[in-house]
């Protein structure tokens, strides 16, 4: 006979929201259709995720602008991005001459 693996051991937890918070959990269950415990997880997942890596929001992008400055790309890249990726490639093609029927 297989080994049942051991179910999941969940612990009650009592929160105590004001109207303010109670009307949030409320508009956030009927637009996402999670139940309210689930929110309650993923709430306090992003927030350990925010205060146990020692970076602030927003730190990837700041990390990005800051490192630009460096960067070898041209001061256009934004613009013709396509351009610089493709160079090229995908440009319209004059159209062959076809010869003319006699």
């Amino acid at each position: 006979m297989a080994k049942r693996e051991p179910k999941r051991v969940r612990e009650q937890v009592v929160v105590y929201l004001d109207a303010r918070d109670r009307a949030l959990l409320e508009e956030l269950t009927r637009t996402t259709g999670l139940a309210k415990t689930e929110l309650f997880r993923r709430g306090l997942r992003r927030l350990a995720d925010d205060a146990l890596t020692g970076k602030a929001p927003g730190y990837s992008l700041r990390q990005l602008v800051t490192s630009a400055h460096d960067d070898d790309f041209p001061p256009d890249v934004a613009k013709r991005a396509d351009d610089y990726l493709y160079r090229q490639k995908y440009e319209r093609r004059k159209p062959k001459k076809r010869a003319r029927p006699r």
